[in-house]
Order: structure tokens, then sequence, then C-alpha cells
């Protein structure tokens, strides 16, 4: 077994049945991805889109991949993201949501998104802060051709592991607050990176997105 596969097998043994692990492969070669996959990996997320496409073209014949697009999507790149993508995790504005509510309107695709919210002020980060997220509520329910499936965040930096805990609880307790006062479901919750992932799991989390756990910080030959 390779350490790649090693380092797979030990995170898929730590996560409950319900919790999707995300592969986060920017600036991972094609090569590495292949053998992530020849190890059980199926969802993979890519940050840049650009970079996306070509891995994309690359690895094409691996048909039962899923492809999450987990940065920020700028709504002059929304049309591509849409076609390319099964999963959008970082839809992050009113104005996106509306870009990509009118692209999925005008075709069949329609994938599946996040709406990402800040639990913390931090201005390094995009989303929602929750109350505006609660106030704009009845304009997303107005984006019918979207498939909104939860909820998205990523915690500032510095935190200590009961502050994070904390953080990842109050997404969760956000998502049941908008089911009970809205059409939307909700029932994803994708959050946890390489830091932190035991701590969102602990609070909840149905998809954590790794990348420096399982290939490092550079990347890698296989």
């Amino acid at each position: 077994m390779s350490d790649l596969q090693a380092r797979i097998a030990r995170i898929y043994e730590q996560l409950p049945p319900h919790v999707r692990l995300i592969a986060v492969t920017k600036q991972v070669a094609p090569d590495i991805m292949r053998a992530a996959y020849g190890a059980g990996l199926r969802d993979f997320g890519e940050s840049k889109l650009q970079e996306a496409l070509e891995k994309q073209q690359q690895l094409q014949d691996l048909s039962d991949i899923r492809w999450h697009f987990i940065g920020h999507l700028q709504t002059n790149k929304a049309k591509k993201a849409i076609a390319q993508f099964e999963w959008i995790h970082a839809v992050d504005s009113l104005k996106l949501a509306q870009r990509l509510n009118d692209l999925a309107a005008q075709g069949d695709r329609h994938p599946k998104l996040c709406l990402q919210v800040k639990p913390l002020e931090d201005p390094q980060k995009y989303g929602w802060p929750f109350p505006q997220l609660l106030q704009e509520l009845p304009q997303l329910e107005q984006c019918t051709h979207l498939d909104i499936q939860g909820l998205m965040t990523i915690l500032p930096l510095g935190l200590s592991e009961s502050e994070s805990l904390a953080a990842f609880r109050a997404v969760g307790d956000l998502a049941a607050q908008i089911i009970r006062r809205s059409p939307l479901t909700l029932g994803e919750l994708s959050m946890g990176m390489s830091g932190d992932y035991r701590l969102a799991v602990q609070a909840g989390a149905t998809m954590v997105r790794l990348g420096r756990i399982l290939f490092g910080d550079r990347p890698q030959t296989p």
C-alpha cells in the first residue's frame, strides 16, 4: 500500500459512514488524483476553474468522479462552473445565487449548491453573515431552479478547539433555523478541513474538504 493509499484509508476509518470525504486537489497533479481514485476516492474539490477544466479533460475516462467547485466563484465564470460541476459549495451572495438560477433556467444542468456562511466576522472570507442570509431568504426561495442542499463554511484562522467547535455548531443551528422557517431543506453541512475536520464532524458535518492531510503541502509524485 502506498503512503497516499494509507492516508486515505486512515481518514475513511475515522469518518462516520454518512460523512462524504472530498479531496481538495488544487495544485495536485492528475496522476496523483488518479492514484487517489484507485484508493477509493470519488469526490474531488477544485477551487480554480481553469485548472479544474484541464484536469477534468485528463481524467474524463474516470466517469464516476463527482466534481465539487469549492472556491470563490465570480459571476462571470458561473456559466462554466454550472456546466462542469456536480456540486458548487461556495455560493456566497444573493447576486451569485440569482445568476446561477438564471443559468439553470436556461439549460438542463442543476448542480447541487451550498450557501457559504460566516459564523464569525472575518474580512478574509466570503459568505453571508447569519443575519443577512436570514434577511435574504425570501429572494433565495424565489430561485426555484436552484438545488440548494445545505450550508458551507470556512472558519477564521487561529481559533481554539472550543471556539471552532462552537462556530461549527452555530452553522448547524442556522441550518435548523432556516429549515423551520423556509422551504429549503439544507440537509448538508460542508465544513471542516485538514486542521479542524474532527471538530466539524463532531458538530454535524456531512462533508469534509481535505487536502494537506491527504496530499501534503506540495504536489507529489505517485
